[in-house]
């Protein structure tokens, strides 16, 4: 019943899309390639998800739900322009109507200029996000900050650390590309490297064919690594719990042997000149229904308020619920998990929006209170939609430094 709901929605919303075309041009053949196209698009996102076949949200359900989006996104833009001229037209014709009572009830003709405004509009997210999808996606940048602090050991003044999230193996088809970001990691030449979560989509074995590659990730103080919400295989149905836990044995297994320290509450130390600063990692933590296996008094069991303390936490809403106002004072914690949600704007210093920010108050990038630093990574892969829009992939690079923030 839900995907004849569904469909319903979709074609009607390819009615306003044909008065759009309709309007702007005599040519109705233009039109029709448009709709062949966008059925199409549809019949293949219903094949690929009531056939049986696929492998969660990557492969070629991933590409189907890529082009749906390219199609679906552009007709709420139509329906806006569309529905409102009507609304207009409504209460024109009926304005008409009683001020001429003896005359009939007509709308007036829809303007050209609101369909090419339309048109124009819907153009920019269909032509965005096919190139987020051909490009986007692959588009690594590096993101530097530098974080002050009054209480970082003096010997931690100047160091370097680099974070990644959300890798998402399973999405990957490029292997030239993510070399390319994996290699603009290690140039980064940072003390330390943090992956904060979401090895793969559903199964260890998708990262079979990249645990080699991401293996030559190295740091002089080490790898340390956490679990995403996605690495316990809760999105896939399992012939058994046996096989469930016999996944999950794997992926610790391919942390260890790339050579990652995966850190399952509990936390190290990095020591240097006789002082040191604790890394703590917690399992999954978040809010909204998502897994809750992250205990922060575990992981940071014989630790104080005193110990400057760096955490690596998947969820950013566990920054928000539990470790700001946590009494050991977590002074920096390092998160991923929204991605950005793959689709926004960002201008630097000036504007910043995307969809996930109604869903979580801090989605990306650096964020401080009461004496606490948060940076959520935008992630280094993409899920569902194979591509990014605007909130390109992440390697963060943070500076630490001792003392006051700079006036």
């Amino acid at each position: 019943m839900r995907w004849i709901i569904f469909v319903v929605i979709y074609v009607l919303l390819d009615v306003y899309t044909y008065q759009v075309f309709k309007t702007v041009s005599r040519y109705s053949w233009i039109y029709y390639i448009y709709l062949f196209l966008s059925l199409a698009v549809l019949a293949n996102l219903l094949y690929q998800f009531n056939s049986g076949e696929g492998d969660g949200w990557a492969g070629a359900r991933s590409y189907a739900v890529g082009f749906f989006l390219v199609f679906f996104v552009p007709k709420l833009i139509f329906l806006i322009f569309m529905f409102g001229e009507d609304v207009v037209r409504l209460f024109v014709g009926g304005g008409r109507k009683l001020a001429n009572s003896g005359t009939d009830f007509n709308l007036p003709s829809r303007r050209k200029f609101i369909s090419q405004i339309a048109l124009g509009l819907a153009a920019i997210p269909f032509v965005s996000m096919l190139y987020g999808m051909y490009k986007g996606r692959y588009d690594f940048r590096v993101l530097k900050y530098t974080l002050y602090f009054d209480d970082l050991p003096e010997a931690f003044d100047g160091y370097r650390i680099s974070q990644i999230s959300d890798i998402h193996s399973g999405s990957f088809d490029n292997h030239e590309k993510i070399k390319y970001g994996v290699d603009l990691l290690r140039e980064q030449d940072s003390d330390v490297v943090f992956f904060t979560g979401d090895l793969v989509n559903n199964e260890a074995a998708e990262m079979q064919n990249w645990k080699e590659l991401f293996s030559t990730v190295k740091a002089r103080d080490g790898v340390y690594s956490i679990l995403g919400n996605h690495d316990y295989g809760d999105y896939k149905n399992w012939e058994s719990a046996a096989a469930k836990k016999a996944n999950m044995d794997t992926l610790k297994d391919i942390h260890a042997e790339m050579g990652w320290d995966l850190m399952l509450n509990e936390h190290r130390f990095l020591e240097k000149n006789g002082e040191r600063i604790a890394l703590v990692g917690v399992e999954n933590w978040g809010a909204g229904g998502f897994k809750k296996n992250g205990d922060l008094d575990k992981a940071s069991e014989g630790l104080t308020a005193k110990d400057f303390k760096i955490l690596l936490s998947h969820d950013p809403s566990h920054w928000d619920e539990k470790v700001r106002t946590d009494d050991k004072h977590f002074q920096l914690t390092l998160s991923g998990h929204t991605h950005g949600m793959q689709f926004g704007i960002e201008i630097p210093g000036w504007f910043r929006w995307s969809p996930v920010q109604y869903r979580y108050e801090h989605w990306a990038g650096i964020y401080e209170e009461m004496g606490r630093v948060l940076n959520v990574n935008r992630g280094f892969g993409f899920l569902a939609y194979p591509g990014r829009v605007g909130i390109w992939p992440e390697i963060s690079v943070i500076e630490l430094k001792k003392g006051p923030k700079p006036a």
